[in-house]
């Protein structure tokens, strides 16, 4: 059994879907910080050696270690990254409709 599961993550109030999106994001959001830290670590050993076995020691070990997958599922279960959804868009997009009915109509 995978832990933690859906339930827990979603705690009833997002459905999977939004799980997943949220998921593929916060991934999105490491996989980016361990490139960053990878490319300054190799910067920073450019012309050494012995350093270049140095740059994967340099990186976080939480992002070396696992996938960013998993790290986003443990960061959202911990509450590092929460999810939020955003209803002021559906609003938004009920304006745009109107006013485009508006624009036909006259």
């Amino acid at each position: 059994m995978l832990y933690p599961t859906i339930d827990q993550l979603t705690n009833d109030e997002f459905n999977r879907y939004e799980l997943a999106l949220a998921t593929a994001k916060c991934a999105r959001v490491l996989t980016n910080e361990y490139v960053t830290q990878k490319e300054a670590a190799e910067k920073s050993a450019t012309g050494n050696k012995e350093a270049d076995r140095n740059v994967i020691n340099q990186l976080n070990k939480e992002y070396r270690e696992e996938k960013a997958v998993k790290n986003a599922i443990t960061k959202i279960h911990n509450g590092t990254f929460k999810i939020v959804r955003v209803e002021a868009t559906a609003a938004v997009a009920d304006v745009d409709a109107e006013v485009v009915t508006e624009a036909t109509e006259n």
